[in-house]
């Protein structure tokens, strides 16, 4: 949801004060595609274990909240909802029973979700003890969002720094000891944290829906006069937001000065924008919440099969579209063997197969 946090960033550079109401629509939409994110990443992490009938099942469960975003904002991925100074449709009472019915739906299915992938034998075989990521290494890698927290880093960015109607719901950060009593940082604990964090994401809507405020649901209706607005605004803003992956922060400049040197070297997701006198941006530049997570891999890695190298690699979730500048060379010796995804993919299949009782 990088648009959310770019219109916070502008909306903070322009000091622009968004409703009430849309603050808590904004809300809403973010948590449906937190489970979207969940889910889908199930259904992911299911596959490359060689589970394609748990992949179908995850699938058909994502299902249900694209068609409820589409009946929301017109948009089953690329939801367009999010505008600087609110957002561009309201949620209509006559619309609620619609989201109520979805939440419904996951309450119902995800305890079928949670016995598959916590208490099936064979998954546990191949995620427990595996891709381990210690506390400390979490921390010197900069780790965000279910990464960070399954290594028992309680960070979330809608604890830490509310904003939005999260500072009316008191969100805390899920780590793995919440179920299991303890924290191993491993694929098993990766699980754990998406999966408890789809039932958060469903109180978090409801509660959104019980206190959801009357009123606008955009600072400013006459996109001309919104445009002139932000023509004229100068200074700096951050947005920052938890997105499923982890933290993202976009940095706005509304004029020609220099970046501060704090935000250059975050380890987070920063984009930077600097603006001239009209509408359009002059230099954009972005770091996405997988540049954190990226390499943690290393660690996780180390002293695994090759066999666990794409269920180590899913359990971050990583966004290949923000990391395809990335590449990876063995610099202790010049020979070089490629494992192409296919073939990675089919040993993990293979050795589910052994370890299957």
């Amino acid at each position: 949801l990088s648009s959310f946090c770019f219109c916070k960033a502008v909306e903070n550079a322009a000091g622009m004060e968004v409703p009430e109401r849309a603050q808590y629509i904004r809300v809403i939409i973010a948590e449906l595609e937190r489970i979207h994110s969940h889910i889908l990443w199930a259904g992911i992490a299911a596959h490359e274990l060689g589970f394609d009938s748990v992949l179908y099942l995850s699938w058909r469960a994502r299902e249900e909240v694209l068609d409820l975003l589409e009946y929301l904002t017109g948009n089953r991925i690329n939801y367009g909802i999010f505008m600087i100074g609110g957002v561009r449709r309201d949620i209509s009472k006559e619309q609620i029973p619609r989201i109520r019915k979805a939440l419904d739906y996951y309450r119902d299915i995800y305890s079928k979700i949670e016995d598959v992938f916590l208490n099936d034998p064979t998954i546990a075989l191949r995620t427990k003890n595996v891709g381990i990521l210690t506390k400390e290494d979490a921390l010197s890698l900069c780790a965000v969002g279910p990464t960070a927290r399954a290594s028992g880093i309680k960070k979330d960015v809608r604890q830490d720094q509310p904003y939005s109607a999260y500072a009316d719901l008191e969100v805390k950060a899920i780590t793995p000891d919440v179920l299991t009593g303890e924290v191993n940082g491993d694929v098993y604990d990766r699980i754990i944290v998406r999966l408890l964090e789809l039932v958060q994401s469903i109180q978090i809507i409801e509660q959104c829906l019980e206190n959801m405020p009357s009123g606008e649901i955009v600072a400013e209706k006459k996109l001309v006069k919104l445009l002139n607005q932000l023509k004229k605004a100068k200074g700096e803003g951050i947005g920052r937001h938890e997105a499923p992956r982890g933290e993202c922060i976009h940095y706005v400049k509304l004029n020609e000065s220099e970046l501060p040197e704090v935000w250059k070297a975050r380890g987070e997701c920063i984009h930077y924008v600097k603006l001239n006198e009209s509408e359009l941006p002059e230099v954009w530049k972005a770091r996405a919440p997988t540049y954190n997570n990226l390499m943690t891999w290393v660690p996780m890695l180390l002293g695994q099969q090759i066999a666990d190298i794409p269920i180590v690699i899913a359990s971050i979730d990583p966004c290949i579209a923000c990391m395809d500048r990335v590449t990876i060379l063995n610099k202790d010796n010049g020979q070089k063997s490629i494992l192409t995804k296919k073939d990675l993919h089919e040993l993990s299949v293979q050795k589910t197969r052994r370890i299957t009782p």
